[in-house]
């Protein structure tokens, strides 16, 4: 399956530093600078298919707070789908500054486990997910309307062992099922205990961290991804280092030698929010240096 054009296109996982605007402008809307600058340092680093920089909140409550039955941290009634769209607003401009982006929702396990139940309209978190799924594919059905390449679903919980696994497989299946765009799931941390049940996923990209967690590449060397797409983390999110071009590159090389480069993207292992701009951009920017020194190599 081809996503774009291109041997070892690069994006991202999603999240970028939040800088905010200064003066009248930061009075007026204080994260539209976030995004700006977030989109805008994306695409000089070279990235072929950006994101919105998710710069307006973290990656459950930007979601949850948009959607009915849902009050704070709490789940007070039945969750339904949002009265307005979430995150279309930011992806549009982003796609008014760039042809290929990533629209990212939050998966439905992970922001059922984030919210406590308040209500008898749930009897635990199992129940929660089908009603999140839905909502959610309201959203990812906007989404793809707007005109993005790629809709990511980030389930990072799933690695933990602490969620239902089937459950989360039929949430995040509800949500791709609506979808005629290629999918991807996003799962980071250690995958051994949990690789077959999410590979069990229907999406069309697995997106999972290398770089911090190299044993994930002996996990997945042995699986067949039947015809599925890798996102290849070859960025360590983790560490507050910029990763350097020959590092990136041997990380790319393992990837490509295991899997073949025709079917890997290279983006870094998570998002890069919790770190320096400077810092991220640099990521990004040796990230593309070093995919683009492979390609030419091949």
């Amino acid at each position: 399956m081809s996503i774009i054009n291109k041997l070892l296109p690069t994006t991202v996982v999603g999240s970028y530093p939040v800088v905010k605007a200064k003066g009248l402008r930061a009075l007026i809307n204080p994260l539209h600078g976030a995004l700006e600058t977030a989109v805008a340092e994306q695409i000089e680093a070279g990235i072929d298919i950006i994101s919105d920089g998710q710069v307006t909140g973290d990656m459950i409550s930007a979601i949850t707070l948009q959607l009915p039955g849902i009050k704070g941290t709490a789940v007070k009634g039945p969750v339904r789908p949002p009265a307005k769209p979430i995150t279309v607003a930011n992806t549009k401009y982003a796609l008014s500054k760039h042809p290929k982006v990533k629209g990212i929702l939050t998966g439905p396990t992970t922001l059922a486990h984030a919210l406590k139940i308040d209500t008898p309209s749930y009897r635990d978190r199992n129940d929660l997910v089908p009603d999140i799924a839905q909502a959610l594919a309201v959203e990812a059905i906007n989404l793809e309307k707007a005109g993005v390449t790629i809709i990511q679903i980030d389930e990072p919980i799933l690695s933990t062992g602490i969620a239902d696994i089937h459950t989360a497989i039929q949430g995040i299946d509800a949500i791709t099922a609506m979808l005629r765009i290629p999918t991807c799931i996003h799962v980071c941390g250690t995958l051994e205990s949990v690789i077959d049940e999410v590979l069990k996923v229907q999406v069309d990209i697995f997106d999972f961290e290398f770089a911090n967690n190299p044993g994930n590449l002996e996990v997945l060397s042995q699986k067949d991804l039947k015809g599925r797409m890798l996102g290849l983390g070859v960025v360590d999110s983790t560490s507050t280092d910029v990763d350097s071009v020959d590092l990136i590159k041997q990380r790319i090389i393992r990837g490509v030698d295991i899997f073949g480069a025709e079917n890997l993207l290279i983006d870094p292992d998570c998002g890069l929010r919790m770190h320096t701009r400077d810092t991220a951009f640099g990521k990004l920017q040796n990230m593309v240096k070093a995919a683009n020194e492979v390609r030419n190599e091949l």
